[in-house]
């Protein structure tokens, strides 16, 4: 069962002449527990898409349906974990997700909201700096407190918007087992925006490919047929997992070669077709 549609989706911004044609005929449904990833250039639009998908924006044309809603406003359902950590500076890291909690869970006591938020602190392994605040927190522990926030407050559709992407490779190693372990736990509908392909064949079910903007749209989807749980050292030594990232990353390098051509043929400027260069070559000018 879809939780999630996007039927014919396009967002324009700016007026008149001044337009920028973001995002064109997007289609897209996300079944009940899926993971979900969408990979994508820098500047293509998968921000804007998480937006429109959050309800921060609304499309220009077509719908975005959350449970048979059509366009709806945003709420607690559709939890949005930001690329910045978006954390209150003067708050602990309790006091950071009890905000959460205290929105959604308003009608029920004190007691059951506070354990609300130690499990979902827990979860992601900060109990011991519950006191601390933001500016005492590595990078990747402001990241989980968003994360945790986000999860405590019970969304049915969890979206993330690159939240790993500002981070050190270590540490976004370790984020991105912890984000593996709790879908595994908690099974929540997650989309996840990024750059990295072997973060999408890491978590994800699906990759689906966002082209190169402007006017971008999604391609040509991808099965991630791999059997969890996955392990990152085995995964380099996964045949299938060989397999789908080199067709992921060769149809990306195919419709970002597209797209230039296709800009470059717009403003009426030559293609110009590069040496093909190997390893072997470049030792030889040296």
């Amino acid at each position: 069962m879809s939780v999630l549609e996007l039927k014919n989706v396009s967002k324009v911004f700016g007026t008149g002449s001044a337009t920028t044609d973001v995002l064109r005929s997007i289609d897209l449904s996300l079944d009940d527990g899926e993971f979900v990833a969408v990979v994508g250039f820098s500047g293509s639009g998968k921000s804007t898409l998480v937006n429109l998908l959050a309800g921060l924006l609304k499309p220009d044309r077509g719908e975005v349906r959350f449970k048979g809603q059509v366009n709806p406003e945003p709420g607690p359902e559709r939890g949005l974990v930001f690329q910045n950590y978006s954390l209150l500076p003067w708050l602990s890291v309790y006091q950071n997700v009890r905000i959460g909690v205290d929105q959604v869970m308003a009608d029920r006591p004190s007691s059951e909201r506070d354990a609300r938020v130690r499990k979902y602190v827990e979860m992601v392994n900060l109990t011991p700096a519950l006191a601390k605040k933001p500016q005492e927190l590595s990078g990747g522990m402001r990241q989980r407190v968003s994360l945790a926030r986000t999860l405590a407050m019970n969304p049915d559709l969890l979206l993330m918007d690159e939240p790993l992407g500002a981070l050190d490779a270590l540490t976004r190693a370790v984020l991105q087992d912890e984000i593996a372990k709790i879908w595994q736990q908690a099974r929540k509908t997650v989309l996840l925006v990024t750059n990295d392909v072997d973060e999408g064949l890491l978590l994800a079910d699906r990759i689906v490919p966002l082209k190169p903007g402007p006017a971008a749209t999604l391609g040509t989807e991808f099965i991630v047929d791999i059997e969890r749980p996955r392990d990152r050292t085995a995964l380099n030594h996964h045949t299938r997992f060989k397999e789908i990232r080199n067709e992921v990353v060769r149809y990306l390098n195919q419709v970002r070669d597209e797209s230039r051509e296709l800009r470059a043929s717009s403003r009426g400027q030559p293609t110009v077709e590069l040496p093909k260069l190997s390893p072997a070559d470049l030792r030889a000018q040296w």
